[in-house]
Parts: structure tokens; C-alpha cells; sequence
């Protein structure tokens, strides 16, 4: 036929095979733009534990597989497969519009079946089935893309010889789109636009498809046989052990990058890079590489390829954090940015993981698929994905927990090296020898800084972190996870215990309350306390709620009850209602976290709150740069406009905001509050924690609706469908361009509460001006303190802080933060220079004669008070 003629001129069919690479590098573009998009659709409302989160990707995998099995075989026999390629592309673009109006209805109703605290098979069940059948139209119509191209580009090639081309395309495209949508797309545009754009692309590739006809060709035969099936096993086995190697890197990099959107859109794009090379590398050199070799030879050769590129990256994992610091500080300041030279440490760090694994891996997938003619391109495709589909639950949920990264990423090797059977060659040997030595004599590939004198109490991989906890030389024990980030310490057992008492005591009568995070346990534990309260917390990693052992005594009262549950996935689950609701200060910029801080999640908050119930949300400032608490205040008013700030404690280094709202929008009784604090039933002396009456108690607050308004005006609000927060909180931890302190105090200086704003109209106007002038007194006392540097003389420290905190008790008596630091400092210059200590409490005395600690210290120290 004339087309048939035309195809096979060379500069003709030149422009064909680039016509389909092109189109092969769009798909895959798309197909990983779709791929985060539905994942992340899929956490916001699955939830963000082990189960939901690998049955979703198992789901996508499966789906793949199924799609390669099911029409590979149909369009191996059609002599139109352009037209099968162009069908599919259309269904995936149909389906993405379908799920745009779907998936939040689907999603609520498999939340439902969930239910708040399901058992881990049932979650897993739902998740995977649910998941699998929401998206099997798109992911089945992309599993079978590349077997119908392989066969539009039957025309120009003989049979098999453009898979590795093809396959390069594709997976190319996929490295493209993993950094576009990551970097560029979702910040900007958000989910659904997204998708959308993706949908274009699936049009464009429909419509090259289709000026890539030709005659009609005739039909591939099946020719099956027992090599056919030996070749499908490997291909599931080599999809397994390759993607397993991917969960498992990226589980231990984790420990040592910063865990961000953007560390996983690194590590997956050197994976897809490595891969795409060397499929590209096979599709040029192919058996040139060993001439005159039997394909099965050269299978085993590049199966030890793999085996030892795998041991090779696994070995650099022990060194990764030690390359880090070297190469960040090389580049930063020199040749980038402080954020652009963090991402190119990560990058480096994957590169050296990843890249000489997956150059071996694409070349011995596109051995294998080459070599499958007889079996079909969608069988073994289905194969391999099918093998990639069981990786993460096999490794992720089995493996690691019970072997620990080290162990399991060596089995990997041995894995590979098993799959020469029963052709044992000596370097086959040399390779398990390498990694049984690893195994034996290697330290684990655990991540934990512990500082000189210090020692690790506790260590443990989970599924998804690494959680330890870490003592000093002086006793300090913190919990930590991945090695990155911090959740509190028992040196901080006071701010975290305020952050559990303030909201529970501004209500006034609460029965039953929730934690969302429990961290050390303390904060939960300190309202547990009270016997009158029922406490639920919820915490997402099982390793957390062991760990907070170490910081909670064993006594912990039976009203504490911790469930391991995603915290959004366990507000929106049918459930009780509670009369307080509080969040725990979750670190915006780590995987995950921006979710927990959406117009969506707060408004789910909302819903389980009780008639006249309080929220609070805890927001780390010392984690946070501005912008992005602009974004959060923004979009905690959507959903609470009469909204207050208030903080935890007065502290510059670690500044703690909490965002409180009423559900009635009713301001705060000063009567009742101090009725409240009269009758509470806690166990604890609350002026132990700076609580003892109702100034204490609201004179925390330091922002009404009108001073938020303020400062979320113009702020992008942080949505399901646009993580604001996710993509813009990272900048801070890979450029800290500011300090907690400074971010604090330009917060208060733009500030403005009136007493009025907070407190019911019933208070006399004395009251509210004690209020306004204990509020003066702690503004000026935390500025007065970001000039104060610690000193071990007690008449240095003295000389930094008498003035400025006798200023703070002069404006309000009740300030007491400013009492107590003195009295200590009283008692301690008594030692040294006793006219200062008695001239320092004879001062106090007179400031506030109300109180006796200054005069009954004169009296203990000199024997008398005058």
C-alpha cells in the first residue's frame, strides 16, 4: 500500500518514531500528573496511615496490570491499534472529568464504610477495593498506552525492537511530570486545574495517536510456551524487587533530607530519570554489549548488574548524611540560594541512590519485555506491574518493621542474584558474599543524632517513619521522627502541658475532649488529668504512641484514650461530639501535614465540636514563616471569623500560637472563668503552670477577629484542592532567612486586641483596663527579653533584666512571669551580694505588696522583712 510504502522511507519513518516518542513522553507526563493528583485526592479523605495510603497505590499498580492483561492481548490481534492508543488516551481524559464530580462523593462514602477506628485488615480492604475500583477505568486504559504503541510502531521496527525506545519515552515523560506538577503545577494551580491540564494532554496524544495510521496490520501471534511464562515471573519478580528498592531508599533518605513534597518529588524523578536511561542505553547498544551472547546469557549478566548497582546504593546510604553537609554548604551562597542548594543536596543524595539501580533496571526491563514477544508487551507489562503493585505492602507494612531498613534492602539483592537460578556464576557469589558481610558487620541504616554524653533510648521503624527518642548528657530525653523533626521533650513538659490546660479551662464545663496528635502524650495527659474529662487523642503513627512512654509516667489515668488514627480521617468519621477539640502544632512543612490546616479539615473540626464547644489550633511559629501563617489565619477565619490568637507561653525561641474559636461565637464570661478555675477538679496546683487566676488565664490572648482579619487579608487560603501550605511552608526549613523571635515580635507589633473583643460585656471597665495593662506588661516583657542574652552571674543577669521586668509588674501587678524571675534571681545574688538581694525584695515588696513570696524570702534570708 502507498502509507505502507511511505512508513518505511527513512526520513518518513524518522518523523513517525518521533511523532510517537513524543506522544509516549505526553502520556507520561500525564499518567504522574494523574498519579499525585489521585493520591493526594485519595489521602485527604482515606486518611494518611499505612493502610490507606499503600492501598492506594497498590489500587493505581493493580490497576495498570490490569489494564496491560486485559487489552494487551486485543490489541496485539487488532490491525488498528493507533485507534485502540487514541481510545484509551480519550477514556483517561473522560474519566478524569468523571472523577472531578465524583470523587468527593466516593471518597465520603468509603470514609463511611472505614468508619472512625476500623481494624487494620478492614481499612486495607476498603482502601485498596475502594480506590482500585474508583480509578480501574483510567489506570486499566493507562496500562495498555504502551503495548498499543509498541504495536502503531510495529510499522517501523521489527517486532519487540521499539519496546526500550518507547518505554524510555515514557518514563522520560514521567520524570517531566513528577518535576512540572510538583514544582511548578500543583503550588500554582492546585489539584483539579491539575488534572485538567493533564485531560489536554491525553487529547493531544489521542489526537497524535491517529496521524500516526498506517495500512492495517496484520495480527501478532501468541506464541506462548514455557520460556513465555518463565519470562512473565521474572518481570513480576524484577517489578517487585524494583519498586521495593524505591520504598526502602526512600524510607532512609527520609531520615536524613527534610521529608518535604519536594524531597519526594526529587527522589521519584531520579528513579524515573535512572530508568529512562537506561532503557534509552538498551535501545542503542542492546546485545551489542556482550556480541554474539545468548539473550538469556545476557539476562543473567544484567540481573547482576542490577544486584550489584543496588548493593552499591545501598552501601552510599550510610554516607548520605555525611554527603549532605558537604554539599549543601558548598553550594550555598557560592553558586545558589540557601533553598535551591538544599534541593541539590537532596537531589545529589537520590542521585546516588537511585541512579545506578534504575540504569540497570530500565535496561533489563526492556531486555525482558523485548524478549516476551511470544507472551505479548501487555502481559508482561501486567506482569511487571502487578509485581510493582505488591512492593509496598510486602516491604513497607512486613519487611522494614520486622528486619529494619539494612537487612531488607540487602535482601532485595539477594533477591535479584536468586533470580540467576540455577546458572550460579562465580560473580553471583562474590555479590551474596558482598551482601552477607553488609548484613553481618554493618550498623544499621538508622539516622540518629545524639549529642556528646547523650545516648538513644528508643528507636523504631515503622511503616511510614523512623520514631526515637534521644536523651542528653544532662537528662533531656526528645522524641523525634525521621531524625528531622522534633515533637517535643521532656524539658518542655511546662509549654506542653499549658498547651493541653489553657483551651480546656477556657471552656466552662467541658465533659468530653479531643486531642488531635499526641506527640509526647504530655499535652493530652495534663487534661487527663482531671478526673471529671473523658480524653481521646488521636495519633497517626503507632511508634509516637509507644514512644510517649518515655515521657508520660506509667500511671497515665485510664481517661486517656489514644487511638492510632489519621487526624482528619478521624474528625470526619461519624463519631461523638466534643465540648474541646485540640490540634497539636504540626509541622506545616512536613509530607502530609498542610492538610491538617485546610478550609476542609477546619471545617470538619467544626462539625464535631458540641453546642457551644472551643477549638484551638496550635501553630509552631518557630516552624513557621510568615506567608504561610497568613494562609492558615486565612483560612481558620473562613470557618471561624470571630476567631482570637493567643499564646502558649511568652518564649522567643520556641513561640507556640494557638487559634481559638467558640462554636456559639460567644465572647469569654470573666466571672465564669474564674468560677471555672476555682472548681476545676485537676490534680495539679495550676499556678504551677501559670494559671492561677483568670489574668493568667486570658492574658495569653493577643489578636481578636478584627487583627486576624488584618493579617490574613490578601492570604491565599490553604485548601483540599490547593495545598498552599505544603508547597510553601518547606522554604522556611531549606532557607531560614529569619529568627522565632523576630517573626514573633513583628506579629505583636501589628497586633491589636481590645478587652471588649474577649471578654462579655458584664466585666466593669476596671476589669477590662486589668486586663488591657496585663497585656501591655507581657508585650513588653517578651520584647524586653530578645535583648537579654543568658548569663551564669546572677548579677549580670540582674543587670539585664531588673528594670525591664519591674517595668512589666509596675504596668500590671498580676503579671506574675515577671515576679517569679526575680524572686529566683533575689535568692540567688543573696549568696554573693546580699545588699542587692535585700534592696531587689524590699522593691518587689513595694510593687506588689498583694503578694508575700518577696517578704517571706526577706524574711527566710535576713530574719526579717524591714
Amino acid at each position: 500500500m502507498p502509507a505502507e510504502r511511505a512508513a518505511t522511507e527513512p526520513g518518513t519513518g524518522r518523523g513517525r518514531l518521533a511523532v510517537a516518542l513524543a506522544v509516549m513522553v505526553a502520556s507520561g507526563f500525564a499518567g504522574l500528573g494523574y498519579q499525585l493528583v489521585w493520591t493526594q485526592q485519595s489521602a485527604l479523605w482515606l486518611g494518611h496511615e499505612a493502610a490507606a495510603v499503600l492501598a492506594v497505590l497498590t489500587a493505581f499498580f493493580g490497576g495498570l496490570a490490569l489494564g496491560a492483561w486485559a487489552l494487551g492481548s486485543r490489541i496485539r490481534r487488532s490491525a488498528r491499534p493507533e485507534r485502540w492508543y487514541a481510545g484509551c488516551e480519550l477514556v483517561i481524559a473522560a474519566w478524569n472529568l468523571v472523577l472531578a464530580w465524583l470523587m468527593a462523593p466516593l471518597s465520603s462514602q468509603l470514609l463511611a464504610w472505614t468508619g472512625a477506628e476500623p481494624g487494620a485488615a478492614w481499612q486495607w480492604a476498603v482502601a485498596l477495593v475502594g480506590s482500585f475500583a474508583c480509578l480501574l477505568p483510567a489506570t486499566a486504559a493507562m496500562g495498555a498506552t504502551l503495548p498499543a504503541m509498541e504495536r502503531v510502531t510495529a510499522r517501523l521496527h521489527p517486532a519487540g525492537r521499539a519496546i526500550p525506545a518507547l518505554y524510555a519515552a515514557n518514563t522520560l515523560g514521567a520524570l517531566a511530570g513528577v518535576l512540572v506538577v510538583a514544582f511548578w503545577w500543583l503550588p500554582g494551580f492546585g489539584l483539579a486545574q491539575t488534572a485538567a491540564l493533564c485531560g489536554g494532554l491525553n487529547l493531544l496524544c489521542a489526537a497524535g495517536a491517529l496521524a500516526l495510521a498506517g495500512g492495517p496490520l496484520p495480527a501478532a501471534l501468541d506464541a506462548g510456551g514455557g520460556s513465555g511464562k518463565r519470562l512473565l515471573w521474572l518481570l513480576a519478580a524484577t517489578g517487585l524487587l524494583g519498586i521495593g528498592y524505591e520504598v526502602l531508599v526512600v524510607r532512609v533518605l527520609s531520615q536524613v533530607c527534610e521529608d518535604t513534597v519536594y524531597t519526594f518529588a526529587l527522589l521519584l524523578a531520579m528513579y524515573l530519570g535512572g530508568t529512562a536511561a537506561g532503557a534509552a542505553a538498551y535501545q542503542r547498544w542492546g546485545l551489542a554489549w556482550q556480541p554474539g551472547a545468548a539473550p538469556a546469557a545476557l539476562q543473567d549478566r544484567l540481573l547482576r548488574l542490577v544486584a550489584l548497582a543496588c548493593l552499591l546504593g545501598t552501601t552510599g546510604l550510610w554516607f548520605a548524611d555525611d554527603v549532605r553537609q558537604a554539599v549543601q554548604p558548598a553550594l550555598q551562597g557560592r553558586v545558589l540560594d540557601a533553598m535551591a542548594a538544599a534541593l541539590a543536596a537532596e537531589a545529589v543524595l537520590a542521585g546516588l541512590a537511585f541512579i545506578l539501580p534504575t540504569l540497570a533496571m530500565g535496561a533489563l526491563f526492556s531486555h525482558l519485555a523485548a524478549r516476551s514477544r511470544g507472551a505479548g508487551l501487555g502481559a508482561a507489562l501486567a506482569a511487571n506491574t502487578l509485581g510493582a503493585a505488591a512492593a509496598p505492602p510486602l516491604l513497607g507494612v512486613l519487611l522494614v518493621p520486622a528486619l529494619g531498613a539494612k537487612a531488607s534492602l540487602l535482601a532485595l539483592v539477594v533477591g535479584y542474584l536468586a533470580l540467576t537460578l540455577p546458572r550460579i556464576k562465580a560473580a553471583t557469589l562474590a555479590l551474596g558474599g558482598a551482601a552477607a558481610a553488609l548484613a553481618v558487620w554493618a550498623p544499621p541504616l538508622a539516622f540518629v543524632d545524639v549529642p556528646e554524653g547523650g545516648r538513644i533510648l528508643s528507636y523504631r521503624e515503622g511503616t511510614l517513619a523512623a520514631v526515637s527518642v534521644v536523651e542528653d548528657a544532662a537528662g533531656v530525653a526528645r522524641l523525634r521522627i525521621n531524625n528531622r523533626q522534633q515533637e517535643g521533650s521532656s524539658g518542655t513538659r511546662l509549654t506542653d502541658a499549658r498547651q493541653g490546660l489553657l483551651p480546656v479551662l477556657l471552656h466552662p464545663g467541658p465533659q468530653r475532649v479531643l486531642f488531635l496528635g499526641l506527640g509526647t502524650g504530655v499535652t493530652a495527659s495534663a487534661a487527663a488529668a482531671d478526673p471529671s474529662l473523658q480524653v481521646d487523642a488521636a495519633e497517626l503513627l503507632p511508634e509516637v504512641i509507644a514512644a510517649s512512654a518515655h515521657f508520660v509516667a506509667a500511671d497515665v489515668p485510664q481517661r486517656l484514650r489514644v487511638v492510632a488514627a489519621d487526624a482528619r480521617r478521624f474528625v470526619r468519621a461519624a463519631g461523638p461530639r466534643y465540648d474541646v477539640i485540640v490540634a497539636d502544632n504540626f509541622h506545616p512543612a512536613r509530607s502530609g501535614s498542610g492538610s491538617l490546616y485546610t478550609v476542609e479539615h477546619f471545617q470538619a473540626v467544626r462539625q464535631r465540636l458540641a453546642p457551644g464547644g472551643l477549638f484551638c489550633q496550635w501553630l509552631p511559629l518557630h516552624q513557621l514563616d510568615l506567608a504561610t501563617l497568613r494562609s492558615i489565619v486565612a483560612s481558620f477565619m473562613q470557618v471561624y471569623p470571630g476567631a482570637w490568637a493567643m499564646l502558649a507561653t511568652n518564649s522567643l525561641e520556641t513561640p507556640v500560637l494557638g487559634l481559638v474559636a467558640r462554636d456559639d461565637g460567644r465572647h469569654f464570661d470573666l466571672a465564669q472563668t474564674g468560677r471555672r478555675l476555682a472548681s476545676h477538679t485537676l490534680p495539679q496546683d495550676l499556678a504551677d503552670y501559670g494559671i492561677a487566676d483568670p489574668w493568667a488565664l486570658l492574658g495569653g490572648f493577643v489578636a481578636g477577629p478584627h487583627a486576624l482579619a488584618r493579617l490574613a487579608d490578601g492570604a491565599p487560603v490553604n485548601t483540599d484542592d490547593l495545598p498552599v501550605v505544603a508547597y510553601r511552608a518547606p522554604r522556611l526549613i531549606y532557607a531560614n532567612d529569619s529568627l522565632p523571635r523576630d517573626r514573633l515580635l513583628e506579629l505583636l507589633a501589628g497586633f491589636s486586641l481590645g478587652a471588649a473583643e474577649l471578654v462579655d460585656t458584664p466585666a466593669t471597665a476596671a476589669d477590662l483596663r486589668r486586663l488591657q495593662a496585663y497585656w501591655r506588661a507581657r508585650d513588653g516583657f517578651i520584647a524586653a527579653g530578645r535583648h537579654v542574652r543568658p548569663a551564669g552571674d546572677a548579677r549580670q543577669m540582674l543587670a539585664q533584666v531588673r528594670e525591664p521586668l519591674l517595668a512589666a509588674l509596675r504596668t500590671s501587678p498580676d503579671f506574675r512571669p515577671a515576679y517569679d524571675p526575680l524572686l529566683r534571681l533575689a535568692a540567688a545574688l543573696a549568696r554573693s551580694d546580699e545588699a542587692a538581694a535585700r534592696a531587689l525584695l524590699h522593691e518587689l515588696v513595694r510593687v506588689q505588696p498583694q503578694r508575700g513570696e518577696a517578704e517571706k524570702l526577706l524574711i527566710q534570708l535576713f530574719g526579717a522583712a524591714r
